[in-house]
């Protein structure tokens, strides 16, 4: 009996063990850990470069590619907008690009808006290149990054080598090589029918929006540059936007002509200002410090010299006025010097690469209004006769405290304090007189104003 109700309560022992043991198996299928057995959402890194190809966009779109890696991302989507930019920061960036683990995309778009030059090589060297509708890619032709001539044969000595880079990239893409020669050696242009229409095709995608291509790129095969293929899943894909980080956007905005141009014509207002007022500080200070950023800009920019050179003369004829007579004709040279300088300043026909008119004309207009304002001061204080010493006595009226007569010695009050006083005339006592000179501390008078 007894092992009866043992056995009895050995086997609602077990139940219970394993009636808790079901229960815990499914809290733990349940838990957030263990969902990894389930499907995932891709994730996506979605990045906007809407600028110049410098070191700073390099910076940021080498950074996002680093993101992806790490965190094991299925695509990263960059959605470039840019007139062009530097060679260096553009094989830095596709060097990255080639090298990554993860997959690459290039958007042009959105509608109406280009990759050109540098954003060319940029697009044909990614692992998927894709256009939006009334977008053009091309004009690849490398141009002296200082705005500076070159000869001939260096010309084609830098056409070659970026056309070869570029034959290299779009191979390894299996995209048209010829077409990409072109438009470096030729400037070719391409819309985005033309380049997806070509045989082998320079784009791989026409789409309105990245949206639009995450799901077109959804199983689609992609072969990477080092002959590996990767099957894109991008359906329901999690798109993390990626920005700028503060210093990279405030770089990045300095980097454009206007800004650079205001950056330049501050900074030499602001020395301008502190070497007419020794001392000042502040304007020596901020001066130094735009002028500091403009150059930093001007290494990004296609920067004409002689444009620096015509704005520094003009600068210089301003401030000659004050020390030549020149009846305005300096004056009107500097201005003249300062509105062509600041014209040529950028050497390129690319619109997005030039300065304003709209600010040239505000800024050389108040520039010279300042600079001419400060000589017209410089000249008033060198005409307004002295007040202190001895030399600002000349012209002070006095009055005679006694009769004085030529070769005679007698005492005058001026300014409420008694002098010696000498005079060329007879003046009666109480007669007003002028003081035209002094020896010593014995002023010379006379009943007329000699002095300015």
């Amino acid at each position: 009996m007894w092992q009866l109700a043992f056995g009895g309560r050995g086997r609602r022992r077990r139940a219970d063990v394993r009636f808790l043991v079901l229960i815990a198996t499914a809290l733990a299928a349940s838990a957030p850990g263990n969902l990894g057995s389930q499907p995932s959402r891709p994730l996506v890194y979605s990045a906007t470069v809407d600028a110049l190809i410098h070191p700073v966009s390099a910076e940021f779109m080498i950074e996002t590619m680093d993101r992806a890696d790490r965190d094991g991302a299925a695509l990263v989507v960059f959605t470039l907008r840019t007139p062009g930019g530097l060679l260096d920061s553009t094989n830095s960036i596709v060097s990255r690009m080639l090298s990554a683990r993860t997959p690459v995309a290039v958007f042009v778009g959105p509608s109406g808006t280009r990759a050109a030059s540098a954003g060319f090589l940029i697009t044909i060297a990614a692992d998927i290149a894709a256009m939006a509708p009334g977008t053009h890619i091309g004009a690849a032709h490398p141009v002296q990054g200082s705005g500076e001539k070159v000869d001939e044969t260096m010309a084609k000595k830098m056409a070659s080598d970026v056309a070869a880079s570029a034959r290299t990239w779009a191979t390894g893409r299996g995209r048209n090589a010829q077409l990409a020669d072109e438009a470096v050696r030729e400037s070719r242009s391409f819309t985005e029918n033309e380049a997806v229409s070509a045989t082998p095709p320079l784009i791989d995608l026409v789409v309105a929006n990245v949206p639009e291509l995450l799901a077109k790129l959804d199983g689609r095969t992609v072969r990477r540059f080092d002959g590996r293929t990767v099957v894109l899943h991008t359906a329901g894909a999690r798109v993390v936007a990626v920005e700028m980080n503060w210093r990279q956007q405030l770089l990045s905005a300095l980097a454009h002509p206007n800004i650079a141009y205001l950056l330049l014509s501050l900074g030499m207002l602001g020395l301008t200002i502190e070497l007419w007022n020794p001392g000042a500080v502040l304007p020596g200070v901020a001066g130094g410090v735009c002028l500091l950023l403009a150059f930093f800009t001007f290494q990004v920019l296609p920067v004409s010299y002689a444009g620096i050179l015509l704005i520094l003369f003009g600068v210089a004829l301003l401030i000659l006025e004050i020390k030549v007579v020149s009846h305005g004709v300096l004056s009107v040279g500097g201005i003249v010097s300062l509105l062509f300088g600041s014209m040529m300043l950028m050497d390129t026909s690319t619109p997005e690469l030039q300065v304003s008119l709209s600010v040239i004309l505000p800024v050389v207009a108040g520039l010279s209004a300042i600079l001419i304002l400060l000589v017209r001061l410089g000249l008033a204080s060198q005409r307004r006769r002295p007040t202190t010493g001895s030399a600002g006595m000349i012209g002070e009226a006095g009055r005679a405290l006694g009769p004085l007569a030529p070769g005679t010695s007698g005492s005058v009050s001026v300014h409420g304090e008694l002098w010696a006083a000498t005079a060329e005339e007879p003046i009666a006592k109480g007669e007003e007189v002028f003081v035209a000179g002094n020896e010593g501390l014995t002023l010379r008078v006379s009943r007329k104003r000699l002095g300015p």
